[in-house]
């Protein structure tokens, strides 16, 4: 398989789970925001990686001009520089609680593309951030206050997203609120971060710059549980992307890589019990392991070159006969 081939399998892989968290559960999760995203992501990532701008023009199949001038228009408003046009239509919409009309809101960012302001706008509407009311050039536009915010959050979904900004936080970290903020709007950080604090579940630090950072030396998230569910996802599945590039990037060691083993058992199988319980035998173990470490680090200094190690374990079980899921399980 060369490189092109698993390229496109891996997209395809990833654009079918994409697929099925936004229906999980009955949702209709907006995505016209996905593909834009997607490339802004990709082309930094490719500079991170010491990928000029030319060659990476030319690896998206566009001219130099033409690839900087869509980063620009993606990154930032045309009309307030320095600002996502997300950004500046929710922050425009947010003043003094005003009702402002489609053709007011396109009028104030004439210089962005119309159709790009537009779905800014259904984004919004969608998510919740923002009340519509009226249909076409009429149509009047408000942001919700932070009580009808409140108010339509549910306890599960506020509990969910504390769920998130740990993950991200246990996995990046130590990281500044402004660095959070890069991984898209999340409603209410401040009272997110502090809640998070609270209970413990994270830390807040200051560096010598002055420069407020927050970290956390665990994440869980109990088996079974309710709330919390997109952070577990979003937990494995950066775990087995770091693995895979620390893979294509790193020596062959005892310590960096994964295993994938495939069973073929039936019912009366005498091996059948023994692989489907592998996963619980095995997160039991794993889990007895991490407490016996964390007890230990809380009573012993964390040294500077200290590792960061990272397992991640997980089981699917399908029906061999008709190839559809019978059985789901994560570790």
């Amino acid at each position: 398989m060369n490189i092109q081939i698993l390229i496109d399998s891996i997209v395809r892989q990833t654009t079918v789970l994409v697929a099925q968290l936004a229906t999980s559960g009955g949702a209709r999760a907006q995505l016209a925001h996905v593909a834009n995203q997607v490339f802004l992501d990709l082309s930094a990532e490719l500079h991170n990686q010491g990928v000029g701008r030319r060659v990476s023009a030319d690896m998206f199949g566009m001219a130099l001009r033409t690839y900087l001038r869509k980063i620009r228009r993606l990154s930032e408003s045309t009309t307030d520089r320095g600002e996502s046009l997300w950004n500046a239509v929710l922050d425009h919409l947010g003043r003094d609680g005003q009702v402002v009309t489609r053709g007011q809101i396109i009028s104030r960012f004439q210089r962005d593309d119309p159709e790009l302001v537009a779905g800014v706008l259904h984004d919004l509407c969608e998510s919740g951030l923002v009340f519509r009311v009226g249909a076409g050039p009429l149509t009047a536009y408000r942001a919700a206050t932070k009580d009808e915010l409140g108010a339509l959050s549910t306890a599960g979904e506020r509990e969910s997203g504390d769920m998130v900004v740990w993950a991200l936080i246990y996995r990046e970290g130590p990281m500044t609120k402004e660095e959070l903020e890069r991984y898209g709007k999340i409603p209410n950080l401040d009272s997110v971060l502090s809640t998070l604090i609270a209970e413990h579940r994270i830390q807040r630090a200051t560096r010598e710059s002055g420069e407020v950072v927050y970290s956390a030396s665990e994440f869980v998230v109990p088996v079974g549980a309710v709330a919390g569910w997109e952070a577990a996802v979003f937990d494995h599945f950066q775990a087995m992307v770091k693995t895979i590039c620390a893979k294509l990037t790193s020596e062959p060691t005892k310590t960096v890589g994964g295993s994938t083993y495939s069973f073929e058992v039936w019912s009366g199988h005498p091996l059948e019990s023994e692989v489907l319980d592998q996963l619980e035998r095995m997160r039991g173990a794993t889990s007895d392991l991490r407490h016996r470490v964390l007890s230990y680090n809380e009573t012993h200094p964390r040294p500077p070159e200290a590792l960061h190690v990272t397992f991640y374990a997980g089981q699917h079980v399908a029906s061999a006969s008709d190839e559809t899921e019978y059985e789901h399980a994560t570790g």
